[in-house]
């Protein structure tokens, strides 16, 4: 069906514009829900390496100044 067609009928253009907004409402109906916020921990996590060693930030400024 045509768009100049489908006009001359307001029944038909009331139908298509009614399949309009309901698709519009299903799309919108499945985003994600936002997730509440949390409280930040009191304790920061140490940063760990591949092997779950833990280090110093200290450490990367060492090795980043150990190329030049």
């Amino acid at each position: 069906m045509g768009f100049s067609r489908l006009f001359r009928s307001r029944w038909a253009a009331l139908f298509w514009s009614a399949g309009i907004l309901w698709t519009a409402y299903d799309v919108a109906g499945d985003a994600p829900e936002p997730q509440p916020k949390t409280m930040p921990d009191r304790t920061a996590a140490q940063p760990t390496d591949a092997t779950g060693a833990t280090f110093d930030p200290r450490d990367l400024a060492v090795l980043a100044n150990a190329g030049e």
